[in-house]
């Protein structure tokens, strides 16, 4: 048997609504298929009313006083709302932080791919780390790695553009820049 290491949601997609019997408040304001008031209802004389039509009675915003109950069909209505959910969850996304190393000494063609690497990154929406390694004799020249990164964000800034979310700035042995779209 295969073990799913994939990671599920803590909370329910969409939250518990009570309907029919489990609702506990006596007085409803109650509403119908459309969303036109029919009224503060009792309890006992929603669900009466639910019940000549065929419908569920189910409490929408219990938080209201008097709570607020819709005369629908909740299968539908819960798959309505599941829809809405995973519309919502697919249309948001997070921005990572994508990586882009450089070195001193790197070529004119390698340079061109990481640029156009760095403009995808920052047109999908995600911040660019420009890193830059520096190994032995570079170390003692910080200022050429430094110009080498502000040269890189500056090609960039050709097409797209961005500000500096972390400054050009010297961390041991890496010079890094962080960048994002305006």
């Amino acid at each position: 048997m295969r073990i799913s290491r994939r990671k599920r949601p803590q909370k329910p997609l969409i939250p518990h609504y009570k309907k029919n019997n489990e609702i506990q408040a006596e007085e409803l304001l109650v509403l119908d298929g459309e969303g036109r008031s029919l009224g503060e209802m009792s309890k006992r004389d929603a669900l009466d009313a639910a019940l000549e039509q065929e419908l569920d009675l189910v409490e929408i915003n219990p938080k209201a006083n008097p709570p607020v109950a819709k005369l629908i069909n909740f299968t539908e209505f819960k798959y309505q709302k599941e829809k809405e959910a995973h519309k919502q969850k697919a249309h948001s996304r997070t921005s990572e932080t994508k990586g882009v190393r450089l070195s001193v000494r790197i070529g004119k063609g390698d340079l061109e791919m990481k640029l156009k690497q760095a403009e995808k990154f920052l047109n999908r929406g995600d911040k660019v780390k420009i890193e830059l390694q520096m190994k032995g004799r570079e170390n003692a020249r910080p200022d050429l790695a430094k110009e080498v990164v502000k040269d890189f964000a500056a090609d960039i800034a050709k097409d797209i553009d961005i500000k500096f979310e972390q400054e050009v700035e010297k961390q041991g042995r890496k010079v890094t820049a962080v960048i994002v779209k305006k």
